[in-house]
């Protein structure tokens, strides 16, 4: 049962889904889009849901918030349905009406886990301090007796300076845990504070030095150090849970850590990216065979490399499946099953590995990414918009899901949410080439982003400027076209960009060409169409495979 129902008219559905996103991304579950037929079936789980509901929220009108999170009035939404929440436990409809007696239960402790700062001079270890937060907040979780702010929610801070009182007000808990890490050769540091949201006092504090190979040791340790901090009860089972890592291979983990902040920061549709993803999760499970995760983000990356590449790449089905074999829990595995089988045209064995995906893990980044090309691919841009929101969400980094947002809300004529797509999609890859002024992928999705924003001169200055220094870059040239397509109305142009695009790329990017709301403006045209023609005879000849598509 749902933690929020949401009553809104069948006509406000792709209006609402944001507003849906936003409020799951609060950590709360909500019953709103059921697939359900009407009749008495449909009556009858409304009445459930509706009784179970711990707030109900029916939407009128959407005026005022703008589509934004931070924006006040949906801050003061939040409010009110957290007040709702706290109150769950007052008598329902029909009851007697007899007050309940006060409780005199403590209040269920709540942390967020600030991001560890990167302390090793080297930006390129941000990847391994990131690792290090996000296993603590997974520890964590795992401990029923303590609520745990969400990644989303705690990564907001990274990079700021905070006022721990005030996190802790904004995101309602009552400790806050913050720390540093330097790694250096083959050693580890790791600085850990637990500071109370009221007063600003520190409860625990420690300094590890430490072996590299000590790492899940030195995780485990902080983690019941916590627990034991805030006179917790860790159960046996939950002891057991927090231990188990999925490897006991330090250097598998560091290897699978570099893969996936490649895949997060947007660059694996890139096909150099993608081949770094397959060399990095290979040798992770040279060093440890049994490690179903890399397993399954290198089967993330040969789909995105053969879709780039086409020829006889692996499609990522075998490596797929083992991760399934080693780990049949892993959602982020049946979620790139799912693409998979889709690109072979099983949509109904596809959808149902991204029910288990997200059934198994709702909050993962990857199942909500994969999830939202899933629907895209199925031209269900409502579906598509709700999981791109939340992976997004759950990446501060992630300009992929942002750029795959402004394509949807564009497609359904949604102007406002346009433009904060467009400007958060700036905003993130204007951050990452400031790392890296030459990441031509990058560049692609920030010059689609000005073009949507009407800064045409600016976009196609950045076209121009990319062009020269990574003119093979398919992806890049891809989004280049498609920015010129829809947004700067440049059908040529687009053409132009888009005709080695198709001369090189695979069935499956064909696949997601086909379906793209941004190519619509050039399907009509002889050109286009001859150029899909060819692509299609090409890849028929060359009996090429079927993979996820990489583009945006």
């Amino acid at each position: 049962m749902a933690d929020v129902f949401v009553s809104y008219a069948r006509s406000d559905k792709a209006r609402v889904a944001p507003l849906v996103a936003a409020i799951q991304a609060q950590g709360w579950s909500v019953w709103w889009d059921p697939e359900i037929d009407a009749g008495q079936q449909f009556d009858d789980q409304i009445e459930v849901e509706l009784k179970s509901a711990k707030a109900v929220l029916v939407v009128w009108k959407l005026d005022g918030w703008g589509e934004n999170p931070a924006s006040a009035p949906f801050q003061s939404l939040l409010r009110s349905l957290s007040a709702m929440i706290a109150r769950q436990g007052a008598p329902a409809a029909g009851d007697t009406g007899a007050k309940p007696e006060p409780s005199t239960a403590p209040p269920r402790l709540a942390i967020c886990v600030l991001p560890f700062a990167n302390m090793s001079g080297d930006p390129e270890q941000e990847y391994f301090s990131d690792g290090i937060s996000e296993d603590v907040i997974t520890d964590l979780s795992k401990v029923s007796a303590l609520a745990v702010a969400s990644r989303n929610s705690a990564f907001m801070y990274k990079g700021k300076q905070v006022d721990v009182p005030k996190v802790a007000r904004e995101l309602k808990v009552s400790h806050v845990l913050e720390g540093s890490v330097r790694k250096a050769g083959g050693r580890v540091r790791i600085t850990a504070q637990l500071v109370d949201g009221l007063t600003n006092d520190s409860v625990w504090a420690e300094r590890y030095d430490r072996d590299l190979n000590d790492i899940f040791t030195l995780q485990d340790e902080i983690s019941q150090a916590i627990v034991k901090a805030l006179k917790l009860k860790l159960l046996p089972e939950e002891k057991k849970a927090i231990e188990q890592r999925g490897t006991d291979n330090v250097e598998a983990y560091n290897l699978y850590l570099m893969a996936r902040q490649t895949y997060i920061t947007g660059n694996s549709a890139d096909d150099r990216a993608a081949s770094a993803i397959i060399r990095l999760c290979s040798r992770a499970t040279e060093n440890d065979p049994n490690y179903a995760r890399a397993w399954a983000l290198m089967a993330l990356g040969q789909t995105q490399f053969r879709d780039l590449r086409g020829g006889q790449a692996d499609d990522g089905l075998a490596a797929a499946e083992r991760a399934l074999a080693l780990d049949g829990n892993l959602a982020e595995a049946h979620a790139i099953k799912a693409a998979i089988l889709a690109e072979g045209g099983r949509y109904d064995e596809g959808a149902a590995e991204i029910a288990i995906a997200l059934r198994l893990d709702p909050e993962s980044y990857e199942v909500n990414r994969s999830a939202g090309y899933f629907s895209f691919r199925r031209q269900q841009l409502p579906d598509a918009i709700r999981f791109f929101e939340k992976a997004m969400a759950l990446v501060e980094t992630d300009v992929n899901s942002a750029c795959m947002l402004l394509t949807c809300y564009t497609a359904t004529g949604n102007s406002q949410s346009t433009r904060r797509a467009a400007q958060l999609a700036l905003s993130r890859t204007e951050a990452a080439l400031a790392h890296d002024a030459n990441n031509g992928t990058v560049t692609g999705y920030s010059a689609y982003a000005l073009a949507a924003l009407g800064e045409s001169e600016r976009a196609k200055q950045r076209m121009g400027r990319a062009l020269l220094i990574d003119p093979d870059n398919l992806n890049m040239r891809y989004n280049f076209a498609c920015a010129l397509s829809v947004h700067l109305k440049e059908t040529q142009a687009a053409l132009d960009m888009l005709e080695p695009v198709l001369a090189k790329f695979a069935r499956g990017f064909l696949h997601h060409a086909k379906v793209d709301p941004d190519l619509d403006p050039l399907r009509e045209d002889p050109r286009f169409k001859a150029m899909v023609a060819a692509a299609e005879a090409r890849n028929a000849t060359a009996g090429d495979g079927n993979t996820v598509p990489a583009a945006h």
